[in-house]
């Protein structure tokens, strides 16, 4: 059995992936994504994003490039691979069976 840290991990991935299969975008602009979606109920601190983000472009799972954004700052923008796109599906999958395991557990009577 996974241990929850790596659930949890997996779990990171997954939202980051999700989130860049709609396109590319900047570490702030995934968390906010992400606590927009989830209606508040999920916050991604920087402290969990850039390490996740450097472990999936280590991985070669997302590409990471720097943009001159409109107000000619420079934002590091992130970009899901063939790759991630394979990950995300697999992700997703043992998502929903780990989901699927947990419902029916609290439902036991």
């Amino acid at each position: 059995m996974a241990r929850s840290s790596d659930t949890l991990l997996g779990a990171l991935d997954l939202l980051i992936l999700k989130t860049l299969a709609r396109g590319p975008n900047h570490g702030f602009g995934i968390a906010l994504h992400i606590q927009t979606v989830s209606e508040g109920l999920l916050r991604v601190e920087e402290g969990s994003l850039y390490p996740a983000l450097h472990r999936l472009e280590r991985d070669k799972f997302v590409k990471a490039s720097w943009i001159q954004t409109e107000n000619g700052r420079r934002a590091r923008v992130y970009k899901l691979t063939a790759a991630g796109r394979e990950r995300l599906e697999q992700a997703e999958s043992n998502w929903d069976n780990v989901a699927k395991g947990v419902t029916r557990v609290l439902r036991y009577v």
